[in-house]
């Protein structure tokens, strides 16, 4: 195996640097042959081993999102994401990548590498096509090669629709590029729809090829089949919806898709909601779980074992996230299955506690309960050590926050306080849960959906936590009565934001969805009338800002900061601006609308 492994590193090193003029000098091509490599099956699974690898540095290539490694978990991976959103408001200078980006301040990079996961890493597509011009060469059937073409596939098409999703057009290039090809490397970028096409394509194909099980025990192994269905019925349900309402042909095409991949994952794919019979607990319990080998709701994660690869996610998590909004806690229903704005259950937030009195137990399992502490240890503090919630400025003992609302849906007390840099929390970055819910919105979008399509999807999600079933007849509540669609179109994106909170969806859900309008709205956090603070913070320590909503008072996140009046701009922050460098090297390239070279 060493062999294999110097083998596709001398390749993968022709690969990454085959562009560069000084390097072929000092390192001929004739070193390696591919005569030599593409021979047998192990040979094509020791190549795709390499994509997996390269697809492990989440701020060039962020499909297999996961948390960075080591120190670098403090600034970046998935469950930072939604930072970029209404649903959290970090504070803490090492988040100021997101927080520019969520109050629109954000201007054109001048490089590459100031944009995570933004208009880079196109190493790994170079490395993708050079594969797929040489797999032909092993002796093995057109069965078993097609299971690592498709693999190739499916990381290329996942690629590219990421990029299309926040750069609109690019260059598409399916075939390995050297320094005489300045056609294609000073080529315009491709239209998006020419571009996504190409990526439906290579899904299909990664879909109708990869096997159902590699025999891997998804611990967490490779991506199979089931894995490229969710992932297409993700990147089709984006196409379809930023076709429907930004403009486009053939929304209800990609619409169909997305409602059609993810089916078949429901009908015939192997997996299941993980629940235990606990409504108080399950949601939870897969967010805190340090193996998730053989969790029946998990496709794929990503693995942290010490000594190998590790992170320090929990410590940033719990320090520096800022907590959930206001906005985010006031959009989970009431146990009658009404908003708060039409259910008589809702008890108000005059008091902390009753935020949490008669609601989706899902809010208990995302947001700390004082009562809870105990339970998560959160702070890693003894009961009645620490009181919650802390607000930032606060010297008690335990974690603070920005907002009063302290996020446990993800935190995990041993791993949270590992040895400094080196723990081994897991990232879940495909579960069963997403596809019951592009399903949903897909067929609502068609305008298709029946009680049916509700019962096999989002109400399963509802009976894991005890809540009531969405009917096709919801009211329409008043917070999205400006939204422009329908009340169960609505009722399906609340539910979408509430299931898949911190898991990085809700920025792309508000783009796509051409809603950018609620980012221009402010970040509040926990109500701070003087009744709170007084017995919350009686030494008045707090050094959030406070504003009032309606005529009540309420934390203000961003008050007294660069960050104070985010500004959504219709005309241009849809989509991220090409770095400086970029358009230096290739004129072609060209901007995206609305961002000048100066902004």
């Amino acid at each position: 195996m060493k062999n294999y492994i110097s083998k596709i590193t001398l390749i993968l090193v022709v690969i990454m640097f085959g562009c560069n003029d000084e390097f072929l000098e000092r390192q001929p091509l004739d070193r390696i042959t591919n005569e030599v490599f593409w021979n047998t099956e192990n040979d094509l699974r020791v190549y795709n081993n390499s994509l997996y690898d390269l697809a492990r540095f989440d701020e060039r290539v962020p499909i297999l999102m996961g948390h960075d490694q080591g120190f670098e978990s403090q600034s970046r991976g998935i469950w930072h994401l939604s930072g970029f959103s209404d649903d959290t408001a970090p504070r803490h200078s090492r988040h100021d990548f997101f927080q520019r980006i969520r109050a629109g301040r954000h201007t054109v990079p001048d490089n590459a590498s100031q944009q995570w996961f933004g208009y880079r890493g196109w190493e790994f597509v170079r490395a993708i096509n050079f594969g797929m011009e040489n797999y032909d060469k092993a002796a093995v059937d057109e069965e078993t090669r097609n299971k690592y073409v498709g693999e190739a596939r499916l990381f290329r098409g996942w690629f590219y629709g990421e990029k299309a999703q926040k750069f609109g057009d690019v260059q598409w290039v399916e075939q390995t590029l050297s320094v005489d090809d300045e056609e294609i490397l000073n080529g315009a970028r491709d239209d998006r729809e020419f571009v996504m096409d190409k990526v439906l394509e290579d899904l299909t194909f990664a879909a109708e090829n990869m096997p159902d099980d590699w025999g891997d025990g998804n611990a967490p192994g490779r991506l199979n089949r089931w894995a490229a269905l969710l992932v297409k019925s993700r990147i089709a349900l984006f196409e379809g919806t930023w076709r429907k309402y930004h403009g486009g042909a053939n929304a209800e095409m990609w619409l169909q898709e997305a409602a059609d991949a993810a089916l078949e994952l429901m009908q015939e794919g192997p997996y299941s909601l993980y629940t235990t019979g606990d409504p108080s607990m399950d949601y939870n319990a897969i967010h805190r779980m340090t193996d998730l080998s053989g969790v029946s709701e998990v496709l794929y994660w990503r693995r942290y074992q010490l000594g190998i690869f590790t992170n320090h996610v929990q410590s940033y998590h719990r320090d520096y996230n800022g907590g959930a909004t206001k906005d985010l806690v006031e959009d989970y229903l009431c146990t009658d299955g009404l908003p708060i704005t039409l259910s008589p259950l809702y008890q108000g937030d005059e008091v902390y506690e009753d935020v949490f009195v008669n609601r989706d137990p899902r809010l208990r399992q995302t947001i700390l309960h004082p009562e809870d502490q105990p339970i998560y240890r959160f702070g890693n503090s003894d009961p009645g050590v620490a009181s919650y919630p802390k607000i930032q400025g606060m010297t008690t003992p335990g974690i603070s926050s920005t907002t009063g609302y302290h996020i446990i849906k993800v935190y995990e007390n041993t791993a949270a306080y590992a040895t400094y840099n080196v723990s081994a929390t897991p990232a879940i970055i495909l579960r069963f849960g997403e596809a019951l819910l592009n399903y949903a919105e897909a067929k609502a979008e068609l305008g298709t959906i029946t009680q049916g399509d509700l019962d096999m999807s989002v109400n399963l999600l509802r009976a894991r936590v005890a809540m009531p079933p969405m009917s096709m007849n919801v009211p329409m509540d008043p917070r999205y009565a400006n939204d422009g669609v329908s009340a169960l179109i609505s009722e399906i994106r609340r539910e979408r934001r509430i299931e898949l909170f911190m898991e990085g969806f809700r920025y792309d859900d508000l783009r796509r969805w051409k809603q950018g309008i609620k980012l221009d709205d402010k970040d509040y956090g926990m109500r701070w009338d003087e009744a709170n603070r007084a017995r919350i913070d009686p030494n008045n320590e707090v050094t959030i800002g406070v504003s009032e909503v309606n005529g009540v008072p309420y934390l203000d996140i961003y008050a007294g900061t660069d960050y104070a009046d985010p500004v959504f701009d219709e005309s241009k922050h849809y989509l991220w601006p090409i770095p400086i460098s970029e358009i230096s090297q290739n004129p072609n390239l060209g901007q995206n609308p609305g961002w000048g070279a100066s902004e």
